[in-house]
């Protein structure tokens, strides 16, 4: 109808010969149709694609958050030891004729990682008993120069240690150990020239045996205990003794199950 309508207006204003009059008519049909039709033709755009913040934003908000998982401690375990020593040997010092006995508590922590198969833990030991028995007389060197025996007593303490235990999940566990620290007795040790305190070093090999979920029986089947003053007196004998050592070993944490 619209269409018959503007064609009736134009043709008459074209048979009046009143050419403005038209224009000015097919104008303001032109603009109203315009204006009618500019919501449709609005409805019929494509809605521009989101932003990447708007998209960033709702998948982010549909990602379920994860717990941050529990840093379980590491493994830990305290040792009530014992020493024996029952030879003695001249490779990194000269005195002899001695033994040497020790009891003490060891620290030992999985601090580092895995090393040729075997776990790498930090050793700490404190022995609040040592006895040396050695001669009764001896010279400048740690020699024997007359008859009877006599005992000495002091306390050591070894801060620095690494311990390398394979097999750490099973029932049989053998381990390579290694200590250091200073030792003091309340006499000098081994010659009447030396010192009161000394350094040491030591070593064991052996087994842990598991006799239940958080305990084990360690057993350092041969040992090398060795002290001396480091020459902070001209006197430096030394003393280097073989040894064996039995232990209990208590695990902290979760039982330590094979």
């Amino acid at each position: 109808m619209l269409t018959n309508w503007l064609a009736r207006s134009v043709g008459g204003a074209l048979r009046n010969r009143r050419p403005c009059g038209a224009f000015l008519k097919c104008t303001i049909l032109l603009a109203a149709l315009s204006v009618t039709g500019l919501p449709w033709a609005r409805a019929q755009e494509t809605a521009p694609p989101p932003s990447p913040a708007t998209t960033a934003i709702s998948t982010g908000s549909l990602v379920e958050t994860q717990p941050a998982p529990v840093k379980q401690p590491p493994e830990r375990e305290i040792a009530f030891e014992g020493l024996d020593s029952f030879g003695h040997y001249y490779i990194f010092a000269g005195g002899g004729s001695s033994h040497l006995y020790t009891g003490g508590i060891e620290y030992d922590r999985h601090s580092w990682d895995y090393f040729l198969g075997a776990q790498m833990d930090y050793v700490a030991e404190i022995l609040p008993i040592m006895i040396l028995n050695e001669p009764a007389k001896t010279d400048l060197w740690g020699d024997t120069i007359g008859p009877g025996r006599k005992n000495l007593y002091g306390v050591g303490i070894s801060p620095i240690g690494l311990r390398m235990e394979w097999r750490s999940n099973k029932s049989l566990k053998p381990f390579l150990l290694f200590k250091g620290g200073m030792l003091a007795f309340n006499q000098k040790a081994l010659s009447p020239s030396s010192t009161y305190e000394n350094f040491t070093l030591q070593s064991s090999l052996g087994i842990l045996v598991k006799a239940s979920p958080r305990y084990d029986l360690r057993l350092g089947l041969w040992g090398d205990f060795h002290f001396s003053n480091g020459f902070m007196t001209p006197s430096n004998p030394g003393l280097d003794v073989m040894n064996a050592t039995v232990a209990l070993s208590y695990h902290f944490g979760k039982p330590h199950s094979e």
